[in-house]
């Protein structure tokens, strides 16, 4: 048994009062990971509280208990703070938004998660890069705690385990992730209802915004190398935010030539989430970590400040990868 698992299992229960926190611009494996651990542990009897300082993408509003999700301005409200904090699937402090306050006025903290830059800010860290996603590690802890599952709390682990393995088509995706992706689905979760609500319900304004980030595509590096960007008018031009329009660094990596991908898009002038991917030996974790972000080998990502123009702004990033990316060992035999 993994002694850290096994220490994360016995501090939940001695609490009952517990706040279980995402990270900011959450994907499906945060959500899954906040929603399936707060439901494990209220079926053992805890009062939990699920956080996560960011709007909720409208793609996950249809799944159970989703709309209990709070962010801090709703939170603050309130008068309590939790008995603890745990942190999921989130690799430095700053990633849980303005929840970072419960951390540095001390209240007892967990981190849950699997990524290999994690910087182990919490008082009990169970990192463990070797799991696809931080929702397989939730089922296993929750497993642990022998906590009874209904379909509603299958489905929503389920979610995770899919999303980060890229509906089980990513290098990740090893016989363990399969093995729990089916009894997930014993146990009730429904893969079709997730494949559907994530990847077909998409709106028409967002084919209209990838004809424009397509426009913005650049090469480089022998064709080795995809980038584009989207600034924030792009996004006001057709009544979106850049939650409404994931997945386009996944289809510039998928260009035949193409190993490393990067995507920028502006949330606000003077800010953009860069986005970055990789096919089969670049390791884009260390340019993100380059650039004050995280991530993992394949999949990572950094926040980008400026003054002026976003497409000047990435200068900096598209260069410091392109050298990387020709100099490369693996380019030799290219």
């Amino acid at each position: 048994m993994n002694r850290t698992m096994n220490a994360v299992f016995s501090r939940l229960l001695q609490a009952q009062n517990i706040m279980v926190c995402g990270h900011i611009m959450p994907d499906g494996d945060c959500i899954s990971s906040v929603v399936s651990l707060s439901m494990g542990l209220e079926k053992l009897g805890k009062k939990t509280t699920m956080a996560i300082d960011w709007k909720i993408p409208s793609v996950f509003s249809p799944f159970p208990q989703v709309g209990r999700i709070v962010d801090y301005s709703h939170y603050s409200a309130r008068v309590e703070d939790p008995e603890l904090l745990v942190i999921v699937d989130a690799s430095s402090p700053d990633r849980i938004g303005r929840f970072e306050r419960l951390l540095r006025y001390g209240v007892p903290s967990i981190l849950i998660d699997h990524h290999a830059t994690n910087t182990h800010f919490a008082n009990l860290c169970w990192v463990e890069p070797s799991y696809s996603s931080t929702a397989q590690m939730i089922f296993d802890l929750l497993k642990l705690m022998e906590v009874s599952y209904d379909s509603d709390l299958a489905l929503m682990n389920y979610i995770g385990i899919a999303t980060d393995t890229g509906f089980f088509r990513y290098s990740n995706a090893n016989s363990t992730v399969f093995e729990a992706a089916a009894e997930l689905v014993k146990l009730g979760a429904d893969p079709c209802l997730v494949a559907t609500a994530i990847l077909e319900t998409r709106r028409l304004e967002e084919f209209f915004l990838e004809r424009d980030a397509i426009d913005n595509l650049r090469l480089l590096s022998n064709d080795r190398f995809a980038y584009s960007y989207l600034k924030a008018e792009d996004f006001e031009r057709y009544s979106l935010r850049e939650d409404d329009f994931g997945g386009f660094v996944g289809d510039l990596r998928s260009i035949a030539t193409v190993e490393v991908a990067l995507f920028a898009s502006e949330s606000v002038r003077g800010e953009a989430h860069v986005s970055l991917r990789s096919k089969s030996y670049f390791d884009v974790s260390s340019v993100a970590v380059a650039f004050g972000g995280g991530g993992h080998p394949r999949a990572a990502g950094f926040t980008l400040k400026y003054d002026g123009d976003l497409e000047e702004a990435l200068q900096e990033a598209v260069e410091f990868i392109s050298r990387r990316l020709e100099t490369h060992p693996k380019n030799t035999i290219l």
